[in-house]
């Protein structure tokens, strides 16, 4: 019997059970390899727990040499691996080259001061969200921007050193939003442990918390959601005392944690700790109705944004369409996190088997940003799946629009 024989009946876990037995794996073998307990992967085979988690669906495939998820799900509709990989950009090169030399290459131009390294920092970061391509700007930015970080970080002492520190952690921050499924993993990491340091360094409660929320991205990325949920609650709570008399920039990272658990929650299923977190950030962005973090963006717009995310993951795509339909997309002011508004909602139309609701929502958010399309797997994914899916009068735009993604079948 091969893995694509196995009974319909069988339930996910027990597909698990059977292939790795299959392989001659262990338990603890297998757990091990996809960075887990051998109690977790009991309780997944024996029906305990789900696995809500697509990456590490992904990482278990790729474990166990299974080419299509659905294979491991049990569902008719084919979910090739590949489909879900990364589409590495032109700028990796000089990113990796940057990453691996800024260390001690000087910068090629005279020294900047502190404050003009961070007015650089911010403008990178306001081209991320304002840009149609934030991924190609961003990539010609990034390489001196991280060289002079550290050549000004150098040349800085006392209190200008630790602001150069914290300006360090928030080009890092940019260059893993770059990295994010587009480098190989290694440089991906690199990227976060370079912003956890420089935060350490800076000494900067706002800094430390918000490093929290960059390396929680990553665990969470990785499958690691039990982590990212405890580093991101404990930054939390270090911001929660500061709340009343703090700055905005302190508001809005507390509230970026607050919907990043929320997201984190929903990605395991945890219906009512997904949507507990949601409102502690809906509660801080109306403390301040204007206001936008400068880079993750949290504000109004960005927390109705994560309403539809948070129901895309959840499976309740009534309850996502529902909050896309009550966004008003002006209040978003990223170019990046209004298509991802877009996105969702077409994941959710996908769900219902809305194939015509899906395809127009997905041409809308490829047409306000391609790139933040074409270089996210769920959005690949989704145009690969329209293509193959859609019938009479749509096929031919499903296929057109797959082929500008990247992803023609």
């Amino acid at each position: 019997m091969t893995d694509g024989d196995l009974p319909a009946e069988l339930t996910p876990g027990e597909r698990i059970r059977d292939m790795r037995e299959r392989r001659g794996m262990s338990r603890p073998v297998l757990a091990g390899l996809v960075g887990r307990s051998a109690d977790w992967l009991k309780k997944i085979e024996n029906g305990d727990r789900e696995i809500r988690s697509l990456p590490m669906l992904i990482r278990l495939a790729e474990v166990l040499r299974v080419g299509d998820l659905s294979q491991l799900t049990g569902s008719d509709m084919p979910m090739p691996v590949d489909a879900w990989g990364k589409l590495s950009h032109p700028g990796v090169t000089r990113l990796r080259e940057a990453m691996h030399f800024s260390l001690l290459r000087s910068s090629d131009v005279e020294p900047t001061n502190v404050d003009e390294l961070a007015g650089r920092v911010r403008q990178a970061w306001t081209t991320w969200h304002s840009s149609t391509h934030q991924r190609s700007e961003v990539a010609a930015l990034l390489p001196p921007l991280l060289t002079d970080c550290h050549s000004v970080a150098r040349s800085s002492e006392g209190a200008d050193r630790r602001r150069a520190f914290a300006t360090m952690a928030e080009a890092y921050a940019l260059a893993q939003q770059y990295a994010a499924h587009t480098t190989e993993p290694e440089l991906y990491w690199l990227t976060v442990d370079r912003a956890r340091m420089a935060a350490e360094q800076s000494d900067d409660p706002v800094a430390l918390a918000a490093a929290a929320w960059i390396v929680g991205n990553g665990l969470r990325e990785s499958g690691h959601t039990e982590e990212a949920l405890r580093l991101v609650s404990e930054a939390v709570d270090s911001l929660r005392p500061r709340l009343d008399s703090g700055p905005h920039i302190l508001r809005g990272t507390y509230g970026a944690l607050c919907l990043h658990a929320a997201i984190t929650s929903a990605k395991e299923g945890r219906e009512g700790d997904a949507w507990r977190w949601w409102d502690e950030a809906d509660r801080t962005a109306k403390r301040m109705p204007d206001y936008a973090h400068p880079w993750t963006m949290f504000g109004r717009g960005n927390v109705s944004v994560h309403a539809v995310s948070i129901g895309v993951d959840l499976r309740t795509p009534g309850a996502a369409l529902k909050q896309a339909e009550a966004t008003v997309p002006e209040s978003i002011p990223s170019v990046e996190r209004r298509s991802r508004l877009y996105l969702d909602a077409a994941r959710a139309q996908w769900a219902r088997k809305e194939h015509s609701g899906a395809l127009q929502y997905l041409n809308v958010a490829f047409k306000l940003s391609p790139e933040a399309v074409r270089y996210v797997p769920s959005g690949r994914a989704l145009a690969q799946d329209l293509a193959r899916k859609s019938t009479g009068a749509l096929r031919a735009e499903a296929v057109a629009l797959a082929e500008a993604v990247g992803v023609a079948p």
